[in-house]
Formats: C-alpha cells, structure tokens, sequence
C-alpha cells in the first residue's frame, strides 16, 4: 500500500485530507508543520511517495518544507501537492518552481483532490 503524509497545523484539514486518501488506498501519517515533516519522512525510511503540505504553518512553513525536501536526493521522487488557501497566482508558480508536482486552494471537493491526485501521477486512474 503507498504512503502518504498530510502536512497542515489544523487537526480538521489534516483528518479531511487523510480520509480521501485512506478511501483511495494510501496508508497516512500526519504532521503539524514542515519540521514534524521532515523527521517523519526520515523515520519512515523512504516508504512516503506522496505529501499533500499546507503553505502556511509555524516552525517550517510548506515552502520552506518543500525547498529542504527538495535538497535532499532520497525525497526526489516523492510527489508533493500543496494544499492551502494562498490563491495568489506568484505563490502558485513559487511552489512549482520551489518542486511542487500540483497546486490544490482550499476550500476543495474530494473530486478536486482526487484530479490533482492523478495530475501529479500519485494516482491510478483505476483507483477512482
């Protein structure tokens, strides 16, 4: 089963985030900012292939996650979405250059997810 982790400060987005994927076959560990994030990742050995990460969170923002996660050559093929309400059109195209596969605003439809999901290639089309 693929792993997924949910990186958001708000316990509810996270428990939102974390039953799509649950229903569409991903096992999900979940952090409260990038830092959290990062040490999970480490812990969890490679097995994560995607992470769905908020923008906005104290100690690490999702940026700032993403940039750090990018530096690293063992998380280069983890598949990153981020998931946040900064709907700016330079925030989009800062975390798609920062490595960003998707970009989701809030507020979202699970069918919204579950196309950013195939999108960013962390999905099969069956799995829907």
């Amino acid at each position: 089963m693929p792993k997924a982790i949910v990186v958001d400060d708000s316990r509810t987005i996270r428990m939102i985030l974390k039953r799509v994927l649950i229903e569409v076959g991903f096992d999900v560990c979940e952090a409260g900012n990038g830092r959290e994030a990062l040490e999970k990742l480490v812990s969890e050995e490679g097995a994560v292939t995607l992470a769905l990460v908020d923008w906005n969170m104290p100690e690490m923002n999702g940026i700032e996650f993403l940039v750090e996660l990018r530096r690293q050559p063992e998380f280069s093929s983890v598949k990153v979405i981020m998931v946040t309400t900064e709907a700016e059109s330079g925030h989009m195209s800062a975390a798609l250059q920062a490595g960003a596969d998707e970009y989701v605003m809030k507020p979202f439809t699970k069918e919204i997810l579950k196309e950013k999901l195939q999108l960013a290639g962390a999905l099969s089309y069956a799995s829907c």
